[in-house]
């Protein structure tokens, strides 16, 4: 049994929560988001403490490994009606740049055709500079999955570290061949 999942989900003022036929939505100042959850598990919202708990309805094996998951995802939906998720990416290399035109992500990552990557609904992509991109939403998994997809044209290589990378993300360098022959 999940231990966080045991653990109520504290509602801000300014969201709606509505749970109707295995479907939780959420509405809050960004936007709105819904998730169905599975009839393994219990979802309540009450209205007094204005809290959300996540019980394990049947006490199936199922029922335990969707506990923590659908717990984590009502939270993450809150998260992202009231404050967003974000992610930033750099790119390095000679003639590496990123390019945000309307709906479309240009990538130069050193191929011989620029990348081309539409962008999905629900995401704001803005190239702060050509070397350092921001993916903004309120759906947690879009915007991760959306920034991976973006990252995994071309991941930073240990040699040279030229490729793209997430703000942060340290990429442990090796030595060339040539350093070894001496």
């Amino acid at each position: 049994m999940s231990r966080l999942g045991k653990k109520p989900i504290a509602v801000p003022a300014g969201v709606k929560i509505t749970i109707a036929d295995g479907v939780v939505s959420v509405e809050g100042p960004l936007g709105k988001l819904r998730q169905a959850y599975e009839p393994e598990v219990a979802i309540d919202y009450d209205t007094a403490s204005s809290s959300i708990v996540v019980t394990n309805a049947t006490g199936s094996r199922l029922a335990k490994a969707m506990h923590g998951l659908y717990w984590a995802l009502v939270r993450n939906m809150i998260v992202g009606v009231t404050t967003g998720y974000e992610k930033k990416l750099e790119i390095f290399g000679t003639g590496y740049l990123f390019a945000v035109q309307g709906k479309v992500l240009q990538v130069r990552a050193g191929f011989a055709n620029e990348i081309q990557k539409p962008i999905p609904e629900g995401l704001q992509v803005a190239a702060t500079d050509q070397q350092h991109l921001v993916v903004k939403g309120i759906d947690k998994q879009q915007v991760g999955m959306f920034a991976a997809e973006v990252r995994a044209i071309r991941k930073a290589e240990p040699y040279l570290g030229k490729g793209i990378k997430y703000e942060g993300e340290v990429v442990r360098r090796k030595e060339s061949k040539a350093a070894t022959k001496k």
